[in-house]
């Protein structure tokens, strides 16, 4: 029997508000602007990440690692 544990890693975006993207970014509602964000971190890091995942994973005897999609 398994049991998941969820991790919660904080990241910040520094968004400039006088440039034209990031001023658009900002007027996106919050919800919106934190489920676009997280989205393309984690489409830019799991490809990188996924290799160390796997070499973390490969003794796992009582844990394995894994994304959430």
């Amino acid at each position: 029997m398994t049991v998941n544990i969820e991790h919660n890693l904080k990241f910040i975006t520094e968004v400039d508000e006088t440039h034209p993207v990031g001023a658009r970014l900002l007027a996106l509602d919050e919800t919106l602007r934190i489920q676009m964000l997280e989205g393309m971190l984690k489409d830019l890091l799991v490809p990188a990440l996924l290799p160390e995942i796997n070499k973390i994973n490969e003794g796992g005897s009582y844990a394995i690692l894994k994304v959430v999609q």
